[in-house]
C-alpha cells in the first residue's frame, strides 16, 4: 500500500528549483518510495547500501557517475561524500534543475561534505514518517490557529474516539506498519534498531559503547516532552553530560528526536532556557519504553505525555513537509508556569495547550503570562514597542468533539483534526 505523501509536492518543488535534491531522514519513513514513484522513467536508480556500488563509489566516484549519468536517484548518499565534489562538477557544467535525486538518512555525516561541496546547488527536504492527517487520506498543509483554517480542517477530518487515538500513538508513523496487518510490531523496532546502531551508529566516533548507547536512547524515550536536562540523561545512563549532549545531537541529526526551543523576549522574565525534547515516532518510543499495547498505554501515567508528544509532532511534520522551519517554541518559566505550544509567525504569537481530556478546565490560565509582549491595538507605543508582538486566537488541542470556543480568544481543537 502506498500512501499519497503531503511532501511530495515540496519535493517537485525542490526539484525544480535546484540541481541537486536532497530528502533527508530516519529509515524506513518512506524516502525512496516518494521519489520512486515521482521520478520519471528515465532517471536510473541507485543504492549505496549495495557493497560493492558503495565501494565504487567511495573509491572510483568519477567512473560511478559515469555508469550513472543524471538524472539519476542515489540512495544512501551518505555512505560515500567522495561523490560530492564530482556532482559539483557535472551540475556546474550542465546546469539542468533535478538532476540528481540523493536521500540520506545520517546527516551527521553529510552536512560538512555538502556545505563544502554543494553549498547554493542543494535544495534539502527532510522527511519524517507518516502524518495521522495521510493515513486518512488528507493533506492540510501547516498547522495553525487561525479560525477558518481550523474550520476547513475540521470539516475535511473524521471524529476519532481517545482509543483510536492512542492505537495510531502507540504503532507510530512507520509506513510498513500501516501497510499489512501481518507486521509484528516488536519484531519490527528491534530490527529498526538493531539496523540504526549497525549502519548509522556504529562507526561513528562519538558512540563507542553500543549498550550504554541504547540505553541512553530508552532514557530519553521515558523523557519525552520534558525539558532537556544533560546532568540527569549522563547520571541516569553512566556517562558523562558532554557525551549526553553529543549523543543527543546524534538523535537529532538522525530525525529521531526535535528539540523545541524556548520562546524568547526580553519582556518576558525568568524564562527558563532550556529546550524541550520529544521523540518524533511515538511507536518507537513506546517499544523503548516497554509498553505492550495501546490500552495499557492509554490508562498508564505516561499517557500525557506521549498524547503531547503525538501532538507536537503532528504539527511539527505539517510544516516540514510543507517544506517550511516548524516555528514552534514553548514556555515555561521560574513559577513553573507553562504554555505547551507557542506558534510565532508573520509577527504573531498564537499559545497552545495540549491536553488529553475532553473538556479541560483552566486550560487557558497560563496564556496570560503573554501580556507583557501583547501590543495595544491602535496605539503609539513607545519605550519597549519592539518588544511588542501580536497575540493571536489561542488553541487547546484535546479530545473534543467539535471546534468550540472557549472565550473570544481561546478555542478547544479537536486533537483528530491536527
Amino acid at each position: 500500500m502506498f500512501f499519497e505523501r503531503t511532501v511530495a509536492q515540496t519535493v517537485l518543488n525542490v526539484n525544480d528549483t535546484f540541481p541537486v535534491l536532497l530528502v533527508t531522514g530516519p529509515r524506513q519513513v518512506g524516502k525512496s518510495t516518494l521519489l520512486e514513484k515521482l521520478a520519471a522513467p528515465d532517471r536510473k536508480r541507485v543504492s549505496l547500501d549495495n557493497p560493492t556500488l558503495r565501494v565504487l563509489a567511495k573509491t572510483d566516484p568519477e567512473l560511478f557517475l559515469q555508469r550513472y549519468a543524471p538524472p539519476v536517484l542515489i540512495d544512501e548518499v551518505q555512505y560515500a561524500p567522495e561523490l560530492f565534489p564530482f556532482i559539483k562538477i557535472i551540475v556546474d557544467q550542465r546546469k539542468t534543475p533535478g538532476d540528481f535525486w540523493l536521500t540520506g538518512s545520517q546527516m551527521f555525516r553529510m552536512m560538512q561534505s555538502l556545505t563544502e561541496s554543494l553549498a547554493g546547488r542543494v535544495g534539502i527536504v527532510p522527511m519524517l514518517g507518516l502524518t495521522s492527517a495521510e493515513l486518512d487520506g488528507r493533506h492540510p498543509g501547516p498547522f495553525t490557529a487561525d479560525v477558518p483554517a481550523l474550520t476547513a480542517r475540521l470539516q475535511a477530518a473524521s471524529p476519532k474516539t481517545v482509543t483510536q487515538i492512542f492505537e495510531r500513538i502507540f504503532t507510530g508513523s512507520m509506513p510498513r506498519l500501516y501497510e499489512t496487518e501481518n507486521v509484528n510490531r516488536e519484531i519490527y523496532f528491534e530490527s529498526y534498531l538493531d539496523t540504526y546502531l549497525s549502519r548509522d551508529i556504529r562507526d561513528l566516533e562519538q558512540v563507542a559503547d553500543e549498550t550504554a548507547y541504547m540505553n541512553f536512547i530508552r532514557v530519553v524515550a521515558a523523557r519525552t516532552a520534558t525539558n532537556v536536562n544533560y546532568e540527569a540523561l549522563a547520571q541516569e545512563t553512566g556517562i558523562s553530560a558532554p557525551t549526553a549532549k553529543k549523543w543527543l545531537s546524534i538523535l537529532i541529526s538522525c530525525g529521531i528526536v526535535a528539540l523545541i526551543e524556548p520562546y524568547s523576549n526580553n519582556a518576558l522574565k525568568r524564562v527558563v532556557k532550556a529546550p524541550r525534547m520529544y521523540f518524533l515516532d511515538t511507536g518507537l518510543c513506546a517499544h523503548l519504553m516497554g509498553w505492550g499495547s495501546a490500552a495499557v498505554l492509554e490508562n498508564s501515567a505516561m499517557s500525557g505525555a506521549f498524547f503531547e508528544t503525538w501532538v507536537v509532532g503532528e504539527i511539527y511534520k505539517s510544516y516540514l513537509n510543507a517544506g517550511k522551519r516548524p516555528p514552534l517554541y514553548f514556555y515555561r518559566d521560574s513559577n513553573k508556569k507553562e504554555i505547551d505550544l507557542i506558534l510565532w509567525q508573520n509577527g504573531r504569537v498564537n499559545p497552545v495547550e495540549i491536553k488529553k481530556s475532553s473538556a479541560p478546565k483552566d486550560a487557558v490560565k497560563n496564556f496570560s503570562v503573554l501580556a507583557p509582549i501583547a501590543k495595544e491595538p491602535e496605539t503609539n507605543e513607545s519605550g519597549a514597542s519592539h518588544l511588542k508582538t501580536e497575540i493571536g486566537t489561542g488553541a487547546v488541542v484535546c479530545m473534543a468533539s467539535d471546534l468550540i470556543p472557549i472565550d473570544r480568544s481561546n478555542w478547544f481543537v479537536p486533537a483528530w483534526i491536527i
